[in-house]
């Protein structure tokens, strides 16, 4: 004779305090979202602030530079590795050379850090397409590769070694 299934008893369900938390969705699975209106296209101030933020803050500090002269002792401080060892870092005379290309002298600027005057000109170029493809509502997004990232490591490391060498000396700050 059969035997009568016993159901489990019962548990009130009782409501939680805590919200239940979400699930992610499985790897591969669809996901369901809602379909969200499209955003409206923001202004074109909205899209050059920015970049002209970015200008605001390095504007202000070459301004700082401009006035307060690093050829000066005392305005600064000293480099770290030229302070314990004596040799030159990639950014040593940096400041120099900005103050140099800051006051129109294009020559005491390379001479102080040929390295750091590229790297300035490259700068500006890079914000003036920032703001050109922000201002024409184009993606901004500027990848490079990883050989682009070693061979700029190999130019400034480079740099760094032959500035302290005594045939490099002429790229020494």
């Amino acid at each position: 004779m059969p035997t009568p299934a016993h159901d489990p008893p019962q548990v009130p369900q009782v409501p939680s305090a805590v919200p239940p938390v979400p699930v992610p969705p499985v790897y591969g699975a669809p996901v369901h979202a809602p379909p969200v209106a499209p955003a409206a296209p923001a202004s074109f101030v909205r899209r050059v602030l920015p970049p002209l933020g970015v200008l605001a803050g390095i504007a202000s500090a070459w301004t700082y530079v401009a006035l307060v002269d690093p050829n000066e002792t005392g305005h600064y401080p000293v480099c770290p590795l030229y302070w314990l060892t004596g040799l030159y870092c990639p950014a040593c005379g940096g400041l120099r050379s900005a103050y140099a290309v800051a006051h129109g002298d294009p020559f005491t600027a390379l001479g102080a850090n040929a390295l750091a005057v590229l790297g300035y000109a490259v700068f500006a170029v890079v914000w003036v397409v920032w703001v050109v493809r922000a201002g024409r509502g184009m993606p901004v997004r500027i990848t490079l590769g990883p050989v682009w990232w070693w061979s700029l490591g190999a130019v400034v490391l480079l740099f760094t070694v032959i500035r302290n060498l005594p045939f490099g000396s002429s790229l020494a700050p």
